[in-house]
């Protein structure tokens, strides 16, 4: 079931794309749906240009002949649909569960619109059930989780701050080559105050919180697509 909510609420926003767009492509299970989708308009002749936020997202796209750019060659987009792990009222998100939290953020903040695709199991009203994914750098792992649990606890929130692992056992890298630890807080109660002193901290890349990153939602739950925010509104 929740599969076939993800797919609703990505192809529900594929109505959002036009001819000649530069988009940017999420990575996720959701979003999966939705370069799934793509790939079939452009197929059918859609022209799009589009900057991937993976590895595993490029390969997807490219498998299914979606013309592909980097943010090198166009630095500017006009729309960036991707998945989240959790959506508040206010669209602020927790993002990070497939690991592209870095370059998920890069691409949305270049685009003038950032609409999430989710299913309803996403939405909270508080932030923080999901384990909020913060990417470190490998050099000075254990002065970096120090200073991040200082940063977390000084944001008024508390919890274990687990390194990453694969399925063998191994530590996670992403496409960056950094770690990932995973912050079991429960509960966010200042999300903008959290995600300011994890940018302080010398070590930590990127968080997974995206605060006034989206501008919409699209969210599949048992009584169809409901629509969140503006979809046209552009960031300011």
């Amino acid at each position: 079931m929740s599969d076939d909510l993800k797919k609703a609420a990505a192809e529900a926003a594929l109505a959002l794309v036009q001819p000649g767009m530069r988009l940017g492509l999420g990575t996720g299970s959701t979003a999966k749906h939705f370069v799934d989708g793509l790939g079939a308009k452009v197929a059918a002749g859609l022209d799009v240009l589009c900057v991937a936020t993976s590895e595993a997202t490029q390969a997807q796209a490219l498998g299914l002949g979606i013309p592909m750019s980097t943010l090198d060659e166009t630095p500017e987009l006009d729309l960036t649909i991707d998945g989240a792990d959790e959506i508040d009222g206010a669209l602020r998100l927790i993002k990070g569960g497939g690991a592209a939290l870095l370059r998920e953020k890069i691409v949305a903040a270049a685009s003038q619109r950032m609409v999430v695709i989710a299913d309803a199991g996403k939405q909270v009203a508080t932030l923080g059930r999901f384990p909020l994914p913060i990417e470190v750098v490998p050099f000075g792992l254990e002065a970096t989780r120090r200073a991040t649990a200082a940063a977390i606890a000084a944001a008024g929130a508390s919890g274990d701050l687990v390194l990453r692992k694969r399925p063998d056992g191994s530590t996670l890298l992403t496409d960056g080559g950094h770690f990932i630890l995973d912050a079991h807080l429960g509960s966010i109660a200042n999300p903008e105050r959290l995600a300011a002193l994890l940018n302080q901290v010398p070590g930590v890349v990127e968080s997974g919180l995206f605060i006034g990153l989206a501008t919409a939602a699209f969210v599949a739950g048992p009584a169809g697509v409901q629509v969140y925010g503006d979809v046209a509104a552009k960031r300011g």
